[in-house]
């Protein structure tokens, strides 16, 4: 933090907060900050983005009159919240690619902040831990319904608390998080027993695909399986189309640094894959089953067909 910045800041904690009221204030958040991490990263689906909302959830909270706060934990969760709102809001305005924008600079997240930026082994391992369809389906809510679904259902913050932060009722912020909790959910026409079967052969098969298992893959697909892939995702100038077990496995095997980035989900009510480097879907493979084989793949990267996609999480 530059020179000015710190000035300030002091100058502004000195008259909303006594030295007391800046020390307790330091200890809480650093005792809840793997919990305000948690919640910027499932509003925002990007470690980078969650720490910079850190960060000025740290300044917000620290030029603050505090005084009145009887619930240090609950408010610093409200103030991460809606510093990732407008994170959100200021995101769909501007049309921004995140992407574009993780860099490895290191920033002053609060006090004791680790030196340096999350590199893409900590991302991909986040959102193996939280899931890549559900980060999938939240990139596609509205920032309204985003916050009253990852408060309340993953946090249990009470629509009531949740309500002031988005200008609604509370009975609002409880429809908004149904609206979102069915997205979640999707829908499926295939029976139970097929469904479970189908999402363990895509299991199976990103596991094969991240462990260059080339065999293991040639099992899981039919003899006379097809691959027609978009020709955004290599890129190429045509659209790909290959055939047979082997070709297909073989292709497969030129995916294993996509694969770091890709999970399991429902696409359009089946089980496929989607590569969604920090929550930002990319990539869908939509497969075709026949005798818990592997008949057809479709490599969906254009950005018109992945918007017509329903994706949804797969319910274990």
């Amino acid at each position: 933090m530059d020179e000015h910045i710190t000035q300030t800041q002091t100058q502004e904690q000195a008259q909303a907060q006594t030295p007391a009221q800046t020390q307790t204030l330091t200890d809480r958040f650093e005792q809840d900050r793997t919990h305000l991490r948690s919640v910027a990263y499932r509003m925002l689906g990007s470690l980078s983005e969650a720490e910079d909302a850190l960060q000025d959830a740290w300044l917000r909270a620290s030029r603050a009159d505090i005084s009145d706060v009887e619930n240090l934990g609950g408010w610093l969760t409200t103030v991460v919240a809606r510093v990732c709102l407008n994170m959100l809001r200021t995101r769909r305005t501007r049309g921004e690619d995140p992407l574009d924008e993780v860099t490895p600079d290191a920033d002053t997240g609060g006090p004791d902040q680790e030196e340096g930026r999350p590199d893409p082994e900590q991302e991909a391992v986040m959102a193996d831990s939280v899931g890549h369809a559900l980060l999938v389906v939240l990139d596609t809510l509205s920032p309204a319904e985003r916050l009253a679904f990852v408060l309340h259902d993953m946090f249990a913050v009470p629509f009531d608390q949740i309500a002031p932060m988005i200008e609604r009722t509370p009975a609002t912020a409880r429809q908004l998080a149904s609206r979102a909790r069915r997205r979640v959910k999707g829908g499926t026409t295939a029976p139970a027993p097929d469904l479970a079967r189908r999402r363990q052969v895509a299991e199976a098969f990103l596991a094969a695909t991240r462990e260059g298992n080339f065999e293991a893959l040639v099992t899981l697909l039919h003899p006379d399986v097809v691959l027609r892939a978009d020709k955004a995702v290599v890129p190429s100038p045509e659209p790909i189309f290959l055939g047979g077990a082997v070709t297909v496995a073989k292709a497969a095997m030129a995916a294993i640094g996509r694969a770091r980035f890709t999970g399991v989900a429902l696409v359009d009510a089946t089980p496929g894959l989607t590569m969604a480097p920090y929550g930002r879907l990319r990539v869908a493979l939509r497969f075709t089953f026949a005798d818990d084989k592997i008949t057809e793949i479709d490599v969906i990267a254009e950005p018109a067909r992945l918007s017509e996609l329903e994706i949804a999480v797969v319910e274990a």
